[in-house]
């Protein structure tokens, strides 16, 4: 047993019973989460661990930077394309070339159709069911349901009592026949779950109609980039030739295509204003009281910005997206971040299963390391069945980035308050709504209903840009401007001897940056520190706890047996473990087959 306070200001005590949750599901990638709790049930001591090893930067190594792109998207298979564009921004930024208006304003729409297909997805597909419980919604009265489907939504047209009584039979076969598909993982007796029947039942419905809708979503990306859910990308624009005749342009953009992506991207809007939105405020009625999950959101958040409203303008005065920092939780002052600084963002590994020359010493990305260096001696069992991870020793594959030595939370909670503390006129409009039709402080804002909430309105708020951008195209395509590429230092005998840039974006989860080094046309060292490594951290070396674990802390559990809390909390950051750690051999070939199964299953 042991007591410490982390600088960052949380009190440890790995007394009490140990809960383990491994692997969380319902997230990208593989997670272990290990709690302490006490005899009251309340979580005082949190490990988070990422339980793969991460190589991509070396496989990187050696490469044609302008193929870079096409690596790094591979990192995952959620966010399509964040990774790509982020690559190309590198290397774009390091030889210096200039990409034309009409290709910042395609990787925009791209990037925020993303953001809402990713936002929506997260909320129906992957957190609601920590919120909703599917069981209890076979009690719901569909007239009921009806009417309260009118009430947090009018416009809504899929609102008769006869078709929630459809949903709800459906649903009831799956409840009969012993196979909840899915909609198996989870606790449905567990008293954590608030909700009545039928905004369960509205949610489950909600859940299969988002279901289908998402698939449409896609089809922006699949023509803007030739297909999904890896479109293509390039350095110097984008791969989209602009035809608008349609003569002999294969796969250009032509006013067929052009006009289905706008009716996507309107449908889009729809869904959000009419489902998404008010089913937020609708469930965060039941939950308003439950704030726990905050950790470090108060505290210490970061932006890095995105969306350049003009093309090769990357300050902040250009992005539509909020950047900065906040730390020691004064939100009266908002730093600018300057990722090209080595005194400002860091690497540390003393909790990680890696090793630097200088293992207490952090380095910037531009010089980072990926040296692996796994060690378990000092954790219960075994290298193939862990019982108990020691965290006072190295136990996750994912590296502790700090900026200026502070634990950072990121992501879409951490951009809206940023937007807030800056007086951002839309962000600012839509929290104030939110916490006047919820009735509660700002202060609600930093808890894990917050960072839900936050999600939701940033998907509103893009799919609004979204429109911006499209209109943005075509009046530059009706004024006779169809440039989407330029060739400017293409080819390699232009480049300099060595070079080194940085490229960044908001991802739908948080700040992500790559790192380049290229020399003698090849890449000599790549890195990317993506926002499940600033979430997903372990301790540093002056014991500053990360995001996620700072999440869990003081949060009191119904059933340690059942920790649907701990899901709750860890899901409203959507983690994607497969961007903070990632393995393949040599030859590309699946080194390992794990099967798992629900937890209490």
């Amino acid at each position: 047993m042991s007591v410490t306070k982390t600088p960052n200001g949380f009190t440890l005590d790995n007394s009490g019973q140990r809960v383990v949750v491994d692997p969380i599901t319902r997230i990208e990638g593989h997670l272990r989460a290990e709690v302490n709790i006490d005899e009251n049930n309340v979580i005082t001591n949190a490990v988070s661990s990422g339980t793969m090893w991460r190589g991509l930067e070396v496989i990187l190594k050696g490469r044609d930077p302008r193929d870079a792109w096409a690596f790094t998207q591979r990192i995952c298979g959620v966010c399509t394309g964040t990774h790509a564009l982020t690559s190309v921004r590198a290397v774009e930024d390091s030889l210096g070339i200039q990409i034309p208006e009409n290709a910042n304003s395609i990787r925009n729409i791209m990037q925020l159709s993303l953001q809402v297909h990713d936002h929506l997805v997260h909320f129906y597909h992957l957190h609601a069911l920590d919120w909703v419980n599917p069981v209890n919604a076979l009690a719901a009265d569909p007239k009921a349901t009806s009417a309260l489907q009118q009430q947090v939504s009018p416009s809504h047209p899929n609102s008769s009592p006869g078709y929630f009584r459809d949903i709800q039979n459906r649903l009831k076969k799956f409840v009969e026949s012993g196979q909840l598909g899915p909609f198996k993982n989870g606790y449905w007796t567990n008293p954590a779950y608030l909700l009545p029947p039928e905004a369960d039942l509205m949610a489950v419905t909600h859940y299969l109609e988002a279901l289908d809708f998402q698939k449409e979503m896609m089809k922006t990306r699949t023509i803007l980039g030739g297909k999904d859910t890896h479109p293509n990308w390039t350095v110097g624009g984008t791969p989209s030739p602009i035809n608008v005749d349609g003569v002999g342009g294969v796969g250009g953009l032509n006013m067929t295509n052009l006009n289905q992506i706008h009716q996507i991207l309107m449908d889009s809007k729809v869904f959000i204003d009419n489902v998404l939105i008010p089913d937020i405020l609708a469930i965060g009625q039941f939950y308003k009281g439950w704030l726990y999950g905050g950790g470090i959101s108060s505290q210490s958040i970061m932006a890095y910005g995105d969306i350049p409203d003009r093309a090769n303008d990357y300050s902040p005065e250009n992005l539509l997206m909020p950047s900065g920092a906040i730390i020691n939780g004064d939100l009266s002052k908002v730093y600018d971040v300057d990722l090209r600084d080595p005194e400002q963002i860091q690497e540390f590994v003393p909790h990680s299963w890696y090793e630097y020359p200088d293992g207490v010493k952090g380095l910037h990305p531009w010089d980072g390391i990926t040296e692996p260096k796994f060690d378990i001696s000092t954790a219960k069992g075994t290298a193939k069945h862990i019982e108990e991870l020691d965290e006072n020793a190295s136990y996750s594959w994912v590296k502790a980035p700090r900026w200026r030595g502070h634990a950072m939370e990121v992501g879409p909670l951490a951009r809206y308050v940023i937007g807030y503390v800056k007086g951002h006129e839309e962000i600012t409009e839509q929290i104030n709504l939110v916490l006047k039709t919820l009735d509660v402080p700002v202060e609600a804002l930093f808890s894990t209903l917050g960072r839900t909430a936050a999600r939701a309105l940033e998907a509103q708020w893009c799919a609004d840009k979204n429109l911006y951008f499209f209109d943005k195209l075509m009046a530059n395509i009706k004024a006779g401007d169809t440039a989407t590429h330029s060739g400017d230092k293409w080819d390699p005998k232009d480049w300099p001897a060595e070079s080194k840039g940085v490229g960044f974006s908001e991802a739908p989860r948080g700040a992500l940056a790559h790192w380049i080094r290229i020399k003698d046309t090849k890449i000599e060292n790549y890195q990317c520190v993506v926002p499940t490594t600033w979430n997903g951290s372990p301790r540093d070396e002056a014991g500053n706890i990360g995001a996620f674990e700072a999440s869990l802390m003081n949060t009191k559990v119904e059933r340690p047996n059942e920790p649907v809390e701990i899901l709750r909390s860890i899901h409203s950051f959507d983690p994607c473990l497969a961007c903070a750690t990632h393995v393949m051999s040599e030859d590309g070939e699946e080194l390992a087959t794990v099967t798992t199964s629900p937890i209490g299953v």
